[in-house]
């Protein structure tokens, strides 16, 4: 079931998830609901948050993605497209100090895509859907999706990361995205 995307403006957005503490058919359905809808709308991840739910629990799956990926899963590199969809209920991540700035777009902010910060590799201790511990290294735009994912699950936004006057810059757009209207492209 495609699920309503939560948009900019809508204060669960800005709430901390709850630890997920059931692994059971309940998580799975929100699983896969959540995965119809990130794919729905042509999206990477999507956190709970953007769906209505308070929870520590994200989908990621960069499979049709163009931009370079890695993973390092029990000491060795894996195929990514392989261990997609990557579900992650309460993720905790270790960040290199050594970080590149990339463009962002976000499911939550339609049409807007800012330049941020983000470490360039990424260590991720989380539980699968059945409960299991996943502990794995990302590097390339998996370590971008997970890092902008996670954040998230902590009501933190990507435009947390843009300095005062960048924010002004675009706080026409975000008016607009926070009213349920498109952002307009600079011609």
């Amino acid at each position: 079931m495609i699920l309503p995307i939560v948009l900019f403006g809508n204060p669960i957005l800005r709430q901390r998830g709850s630890p997920v503490r059931r692994f059971d058919g309940e998580l799975r359905k929100f699983a896969e609901d959540m995965r119809e809808t990130m794919i729905a709308h042509q999206g990477v991840g999507l956190a709970a948050q953007q769906v209505a739910r308070a929870l520590l629990f994200t989908v990621i799956d960069v499979t049709a993605a163009k931009a370079p990926s890695a993973m390092i899963l029990r000491g060795r590199p894996v195929p990514v497209e392989e261990q997609m969809p990557l579900f992650l209920a309460n993720p905790v991540l270790s960040l290199t100090k050594s970080k590149e700035i990339g463009n962002e777009g976000c499911l939550s902010f339609p049409g807007l895509r800012i330049d941020v910060p983000r470490s360039r590799r990424v260590s991720v201790q989380a539980q699968d859907l059945q409960g299991n511990p996943l502990v794995f290294e990302a590097s390339g735009f998996l370590a971008v999706v997970i890092q902008h994912e996670v954040d998230h699950l902590y009501g933190k936004l990507f435009i947390d990361y843009l300095k005062p006057a960048q924010r002004k810059e675009i706080k026409e757009d975000l008016d607009r995205i926070r009213q349920g209207l498109p952002v307009v492209s600079p011609e």
